[in-house]
């Protein structure tokens, strides 16, 4: 058996821990591991595919990123072509994909990614690849799993920046707003700022009334306590404004990273008077060494993703549904989108503690 494995979308705190794992998994099984480069993208042309072995992949657990690069630009279903006249049109290069692997001795593919890689996967799988899948998004928006690796390192770098926040804002008497990644799910938001004691938190399953914002700022002014943390996920957007549509050029999906914390920061300004400050944590959240927690949760699904080749789950993703791990078929992973229960505990955590959610 040769192995094919590859990360695909945005980086997250992990992804190495789940490469060492799988490599050592497959070979305890006497199992090849080819190492595909940038995604998909990988596996097309030249293609940019190398032998992984036990020395390549020692001491890369506790490393951020990935040894293997990825793109979230990458999609063989559509790809970028150049043509003859210097314009770009899309071109379906499945076929060439699988040609190239099958070419390369490829018997089965891990691919490790979000809801693109996923689908891309599903759809190679109808094609007729051998693929498992395997979560991964620091968002946490992954369905069918309690929780993805990335998830827990991300929640901890932001609440970092909430504690060294809260001293210089109650220095200065300050409203700091401080954005958070989360275009579409609002966890890493939510969790940072219960943890890490917010005063406000915005996300995007809860459109925010402004007044209700600066309500709670006042509120918090006349009890003494003049200075206020407001945790905003980069998705937040305003009941008065209606939902963005996805299918708008505007919408959160095309959004400025930064551009909710700017609003947010000129707009309590404008009705409370308050100096206010903001800052967008960006992609520090994708970055850094992974917790204990997320090293642990990626060594498990990169054991799991070869015990799911050994057991020929094609077109199933391994997911975490505690205690145990499981294979769910990727097509029931994407059916519906994962997004915060406003009726979860940690949701209510947060109103019986006094965090204004802007509602």
């Amino acid at each position: 058996m040769r192995i094919g494995l590859l990360t695909g979308g945005g980086d997250a705190p992990g992804l190495n821990a789940v490469i060492r794992a799988a490599v050592l998994s497959a070979n305890y099984r006497g199992w090849e591991v080819m190492g595909i480069r940038h995604g998909f993208v990988g596996l097309l042309g030249e293609c940019d595919v190398a032998p992984l072995t036990r020395g390549s992949v020692s001491g890369i657990a506790h490393l951020g990123g990935t040894i293997l690069r990825t793109t979230n630009r990458g999609n063989p279903l559509c790809f970028p072509v150049r043509n003859e006249d210097g314009s770009y049109s899309e071109k379906d290069c499945s076929d060439e994909l699988i040609e190239n692997a099958r070419e390369r001795g490829i018997d089965a593919l891990i691919a490790i990614g979000g809801d693109g890689t996923l689908r891309i996967a599903l759809e190679l799988v109808r094609r007729g690849m051998k693929i498992v899948g395997v979560p991964k998004t620091i968002d946490n928006d992954v369905s069918c799993t309690i929780t993805t690796f990335g998830f827990d390192t991300a929640v901890n770098t932001a609440i970092e920046a909430l504690d060294k926040l809260h001293t210089t804002a109650e220095s200065h008497d300050r409203v700091i707003v401080m954005e958070v990644m989360g275009r579409d799910a609002g966890f890493i938001a939510l969790h940072a700022g219960v943890a890490a004691t917010a005063d406000v938190i915005l996300i995007p399953e809860l459109p925010y009334d402004i007044e209700k914002v600066c309500e709670k700022i006042m509120a918090r002014d006349r009890l003494g306590q003049n200075f206020s943390i407001v945790v905003a996920a980069e998705g937040a957007y305003p009941k008065a404004e209606g939902a963005p549509d996805p299918a708008h050029p505007h919408s959160r999906r095309a959004i400025r990273a930064g551009s909710v914390a700017e609003r947010l920061v000129g707009e309590v300004h404008d009705r409370t008077g308050k100096e206010c400050r903001s800052l967008v944590l960006g992609h520090l959240q994708r970055g850094g060494m992974p917790t204990g927690y997320d090293r642990l949760l990626a060594t498990r699904f990169g054991s799991a993703a070869v015990r799911a080749i050994e057991e020929e789950a094609w077109g199933y993703m391994v997911a975490l549904q505690s205690p145990h791990l499981v294979n769910v078929p990727i097509a029931e992973v994407l059916r519906e989108e994962k997004r915060v229960d406003l009726a979860h505990d940690v949701v209510q955590a947060a109103r019986w503690t006094g965090i204004s959610l802007g509602d």
